[in-house]
């Protein structure tokens, strides 16, 4: 176990699964703590694990991210420590129902956290990293990014923000000393799953990674600086060759005329 201070990390979505995973890891790495989540008393409980088991200085915020009033309060933490030096953004909650049998209120309350907050929590630190000259930004994201078919269109959609805000906020930022991390975790064992109603006990056994695996290579991913992280994947050429054709396609983007292939007499 490091001692050597890190700075803050803050946590969102921090009181069980992957964010309490990322709050015992970053703990054991060096930083110091601020959970925040909804639930009070399991903040409080992992707060004293961890005080206990590491030394670290742990605060919790709870705050339902949902909420506009409680957001900003947490956005205004963020602005104003200037000891945060990492912002996870794991809060989130996903769908697995079609379109025609989905609750629309709940979709929307579905954008709000995993596209409206994550988004305003991000421009709160980014400019006080920057000030700094470093810090860092890691966005869990999804497979369904890339693979919508998988799961809630809704939910697709919103994780695929993240993919896309991730790659505009490290085009942006690279030069300025902070660090931009998207993890794209496939089906993890948390409870994930049984609020979307599906146990993961009903998921294929060889599709399921264990919540602290899925953190430890996502830790290990940022380590070796990489932007995007896919925990599963077994070959990061792979994603480089995916990456490579989203670039091959951007000088033909836009023209001023419609393509060739549309047969248009204007053209």
């Amino acid at each position: 176990m490091t001692t050597q201070p890190k700075g803050t990390a803050l946590i969102t979505g921090a009181s069980s699964g992957i964010g309490a995973i990322y709050a015992d890891r970053l703990a054991r790495r060096g930083y110091d703590l601020i959970l925040v989540a909804r639930n009070r008393e399991r903040l409080s409980d992992l707060a004293r694990r961890l005080t206990d088991a590491t030394g670290r200085s742990v605060q919790v915020f709870p705050a339902d991210l949902g909420d506009a009033t409680e957001l900003a309060k947490v956005e205004a933490l963020l602005r104003n420590d200037r000891s945060i030096t990492l912002l996870v953004n794991n809060a989130g909650f996903g769908a697995a129902t079609p379109l025609l049998q989905s609750d629309v209120a709940r979709m929307s309350e579905m954008i709000s956290l995993n596209v409206n907050a994550l988004t305003r929590l991000a421009y709160a630190a980014v400019p006080g990293f920057v000030e700094r000259g470093h810090g860092t930004v890691v966005n869990i994201a999804s497979i369904v990014a890339v693979a919508p078919e998988l799961l809630n269109g809704v939910y697709g959609g919103s994780k695929a923000y993240v993919l896309a805000f991730s790659q505009s906020l490290h085009h942006e930022l690279a030069d300025k000393g902070v660090k931009v991390q998207a993890v794209l975790p496939g089906a993890t064992a948390t409870e994930f799953w049984d609020v979307l109603g599906h146990p993961v006990s009903n998921l294929p056994p060889a599709w399921v990674m264990t919540a602290d695996n899925m953190v430890d290579a996502a830790l290990a991913g940022l380590d070796q600086g990489e932007l995007i992280t896919i925990p599963a994947l077994p070959d990061a050429a792979d994603w480089g060759g995916y990456e490579a054709a989203r670039q091959k396609l951007m000088p033909n983007l836009s023209h001023t005329k419609p393509a060739a292939r549309y047969g248009l007499a204007s053209a």
